[in-house]
């Protein structure tokens, strides 16, 4: 990759048919190493978004990958609360996916809103609710600011879901 992505007439930052970057797809399956690299090349847009406006970011969330979720936000460049096409942010995928220790690192920034609703006016809690992810559902209502009574155009209050 390092031979690759230094090599003349090589983009490392080129995307593929859907707007998805090399970086996009190494943040979405946790390769590190990769991520690092190719955040060292000053052409890669870190915050670059797909067809569905996703980010790395958002992918490395959802799935989880603390040490890429890290070395993504310590970029300048990159906006921790960055919606999608439908709204949804990385702390709502990484809060649905039930990913406890992603959640932890996106409120150590003081710029992700906790009550951020999808178009569908589904939050982070909703999202934790519905999948079941009791942890949490427990750190979002402990948390300052959070709304408990959130709903979605269902109607239906967060705390339904728990089961």
């Amino acid at each position: 990759m390092k031979l690759l992505s230094e090599r003349e007439g090589v983009n490392p930052d080129s995307s593929d048919g859907n707007f998805r970057t090399p970086l996009s797809y190494a943040a979405s399956s946790g390769y590190e190493g990769v991520v690092k690299l190719l955040l060292e090349r000053w052409v890669v847009n870190p915050d670059s978004s797909d067809n569905d406006h996703r980010t790395p970011l958002s992918y490395a969330a959802g799935s989880g990958y603390e040490g890429v979720v890290k070395l993504l936000l310590e970029r300048w460049a990159v906006n921790p609360d960055s919606p999608d096409r439908s709204h949804r942010t990385p702390l709502s995928y990484a809060a649905e996916s039930g990913h406890e220790g992603v959640v932890n690192i996106l409120f150590g920034r003081g710029d992700v809103d906790p009550n951020r609703s999808d178009t569908y006016g589904r939050t982070p809690l909703s999202f934790a609710a519905e999948s079941g992810s009791v942890g949490i559902v427990k750190l979002l209502s402990e948390r300052e600011g959070v709304d408990p009574a959130s709903s979605y155009d269902r109607g239906y209050a967060p705390f339904l879901h728990v089961g």
